[in-house]
């Protein structure tokens, strides 16, 4: 077969299905050239979820007719000024391939209308708007215009020319929501600009300029920004700013991220991948955060382009960016660690008023409780050691009651035990609900982790623990026994499919060999294609405290429970358990007396 060239028409094509996936794209596309023109405002307008219209208007620098002619042609661009030397590793601008308006042109009907808005720079007779079309890869002669300033670009019956394109596209309002989210990221990318949306598919939209404080909460809510935490972090010239919310506060998806490099929004993988790593500790794995991340640096050291979209980028040192990027979210997170977010506290009084009725406070008959309201906490609670929790407590005779103690510390007083599970803490300005077997599995894995620096004391068992596993099991324990062994747990093979326990944890105290063995075993199979030796560690260390920490159902003395909060108070991450669950939740006085209609 003999080698032909392909005609334009055909290669314009092909190059649209790089650059145009949706409608999305080419409202993305779009609107980069709007900001990059110097807009101060920038309107869009959308119908049929984009596939019969987008219009985006906006009031930059726009273009005369000689420069409108040349915008509708491959590899025409105005921002490499440099046409033998482009550099290409230092990109300042959201465009900069030249393929966007003819991609576009190839596959709709694409009308530009553009008023540059310094008229005296233009040649003669190039006075005045001027409009050009494109339809189906043919572009039309400029013609005169009427348009104020600024540009606006037409793009109606978009993959009318390859309808087979049309039917990989969702419905409306699937397409709608995707334009939706691609708008959401430039307003936010840039809060200086005014952004609006609007049309017969949607609400409109209207994102007045501001401070980036102001566009967060216009975009993301006031929710989101009374829930997050302050991102602002800088190493080896790379710097990182922005929000990232609690772990208590979290989504189903990860649609809810926002990524910035340079101005230029982005969904890169590797960066979605960090920010699961610094929430591993924390947050389920079937939840995600919300958040809304900058990364400033050198444009040398980042390249932007690796697809003809732009939404992917590489950088030369990846990873220093998700060092940076792990590091600066856990040290944000482990500083509030005993902040909850507000999500949590209205779920609880919401529940509260839905069970609000005198046959439901019967079954809160608190005069069950095997307790009377423990003492103050006093120093000697807070040196009280945890490492015996594994054994139940005796009753603990009544203490007189110090109102006081609820004052000095973030987590208040215990007051009492209810269900066997849960402490209730008296604080100055309400009360704090504690699952003590999250709380305290939280205490342990801290514990374990740092322990793992200088190696974790290990317990001899009198008679070795045989574990029954599969062959396989079995095999996959022994390629990480040395592992193990770091923290604590020392086993050898014991046949194809069993292995023997000597050694467990010291801190553990009592545990249930077995089933601690199994879980790891478990674990071990998910770890294919997982991060690193440290992550690694980090899952072992976190099933290990599941099994250590102190059980639903456990006695504990007043002593215990105060001693459980003070540790609580000194520990990162107490808010969470390793699973992502919450450790306690706090009710304001005032919300409380609120249901009471006070």
């Amino acid at each position: 077969m003999s080698v032909i060239r392909l005609p334009e028409a055909v290669i314009n094509r092909i190059a649209a299905g790089e650059v145009v996936e949706r409608p999305a794209s080419v409202v993305k596309e779009l609107m980069e050239n709007a900001v990059d023109a110097g807009a101060t405002r920038i309107e869009i307008a959308t119908a049929n979820g984009g596939k019969t219209l987008i219009r985006v208007r906006d009031d930059g620098a726009g273009m005369g007719r000689h420069d409108l002619v040349l915008a509708v042609e491959r590899h025409c661009t105005s921002k490499l000024p440099l046409k033998d030397k482009a550099d290409l590793l230092d990109i300042r601008t959201l465009g900069f391939r030249g393929e966007a308006l003819p991609s576009i042109g190839a596959v709709s009907r694409l009308t530009i209308t553009s008023r540059p808005r310094d008229e005296r720079t233009q040649d003669d007779g190039d006075d005045g708007a001027w409009s050009v079309t494109v339809e189906g890869g043919k572009t039309g002669e400029a013609k005169p215009a009427a348009l104020s300033r600024g540009t606006q670009v037409e793009v109606r019956d978009l993959f009318s020319s390859t309808p087979a394109r049309l039917k990989f596209l969702r419905s409306d309002q699937a397409e709608t929501n995707a334009i939706t989210d691609v708008f959401k990221r430039m307003a936010l990318a840039f809060p200086s600009i005014r952004f609006s949306i609007s049309g017969s598919d949607r609400a409109t939209l209207d994102y007045a300029p501001g401070t980036r404080e102001e566009r967060l909460a216009d975009v993301l809510g006031r929710e989101f920004a009374e829930n997050a935490l302050a991102i602002d972090a800088e190493r080896e010239g790379v710097r990182l700013t922005g929000l990232t919310s609690l772990p208590t506060y979290h989504r189903g998806n990860a649609q809810l991220q926002y990524f910035f490099v340079n101005g230029r929004p982005v969904r890169d993988k590797q960066l979605l991948g960090a920010v699961r790593g610094a929430y591993a500790d924390t947050l389920a794995r079937d939840r995600h955060p919300v958040l809304v991340l900058n990364i400033e640096l050198d444009p040398h050291q980042v390249d932007v382009n690796v697809h003809p979209a732009k939404a992917d980028v590489r950088f030369r040192d990846p990873g220093q960016v998700r060092g940076l990027v792990v590091g600066a979210i856990r040290q944000a997170i482990a500083g509030e660690s005993l902040r909850g977010s507000g999500e949590r506290a209205r779920s609880t009084l919401e529940a509260f008023r839905t069970a609000r009725s005198p046959a439901v406070a019967m079954n809160h008959d608190w005069r069950n409780s095997p307790y009377a309201p423990p003492a103050a906490v006093t120093g000697g609670f807070a040196e009280t050691s945890l490492a015996g929790l594994d054994a139940p407590s005796a009753n603990a005779a009544p203490m007189p009651l110090d109102r006081s103690a609820a004052t000095h510390y973030p987590l208040g007083a215990a007051r009492a035990q209810i269900h066997e599970n849960y402490i209730v803490a008296q604080t100055e300005n309400g009360l704090v609900i504690v699952d003590q077997h999250a709380a305290h599995e939280r205490l342990v894995y801290e514990t374990l982790k740092k322990d793992m620096e200088k190696g974790v004391a290990s317990q001899i068992l009198l008679i070795p623990e045989i574990v029954e596993l599969t062959q396989e099991e079995a095999g996959r324990l022994m390629e990480h026994a040395p592992e193990f062994a770091a923290l604590g747990l020392v086993f050898e093979s014991f046949g194809p499919g069993a292995v023997a326990v000597r050694e467990t944890p010291a801190m553990l105290g009592e545990v249930n060999v077995q089933a601690l063995v199994r879980d790891l075993a478990d674990e071990i199979g998910e770890w294919e294609g997982a991060g690193g030796m440290k992550s690694r560690l980090d899952a072992v260390a976190s099933t290990m405290a599941c099994h250590g920490s102190v059980r639903s159902g456990r006695l504990l003395k007043p002593e215990e429970m105060n001693a459980l909060l003070r540790q609580m108070e000194r520990t990162p991450n107490a808010g969470q358990c390793n699973h992502g669950r919450p450790t306690f939740i706090e009710l304001r006085l005032k919300d409380i007396e609120r249901l009471f209609g006070r």
